[in-house]
């Protein structure tokens, strides 16, 4: 058998020992893996468990019951109705709030509009700066107006 561990030797050979391992258990088909949730097997209620002792009901509902389930149902639906209204509420007033003022090319040649001037700006306060620094130049290192030390 297999894995044989070796012994100490005592006088010159070296002797095996078959090594026991205790006995794994194995794992049964549908058993529940740890950190895993074993499934929810929901079978009808037997007779005997679903009323009282063994008496046996009958298939249908009886008449408190019924009467129950219809107040039951009527809460349900007024609830959706209300919550119904109140989406599409809400769905009227986000339209409203985010009505586009044009068409999407009249903003967009508004936008563009922005971008120009800022542009135009932009390459005048460049050339004035240009402008200036020419100037400076001319003044210190042409005409040697200014000296630098």
């Amino acid at each position: 058998m297999y894995p044989l561990a070796p012994m100490a030797p005592r006088g010159g050979a070296v002797k095996y020992q078959e090594v026991q391992y205790p006995a794994m258990a194995k794992r049964a088909r549908g058993s529940v893996r740890p950190g895993q949730r074993r499934s929810i097997d929901r079978r009808p209620a037997s007779s005997s468990t679903a009323g009282g002792g063994g008496v046996l009901r009958s298939v249908g509902l009886t008449e408190g019951e019924a009467i129950r389930a219809a107040e039951l149902e009527a809460a349900l639906l007024a609830e959706e109705k209300a919550a119904d209204a109140a989406r599409k509420r809400s769905q009227v007033r986000s339209t409203r709030e985010f009505a586009p003022a044009g068409s999407l090319a009249v903003r967009a040649q508004e936008e563009y509009g922005y971008v120009g001037r800022d542009v135009r700006e932009i390459t005048k306060i460049a050339t004035l700066l240009f402008t200036i620094l020419i100037v400076l130049w001319i003044l210190v290192d042409v005409t040697k107006v200014i000296p630098i030390l």
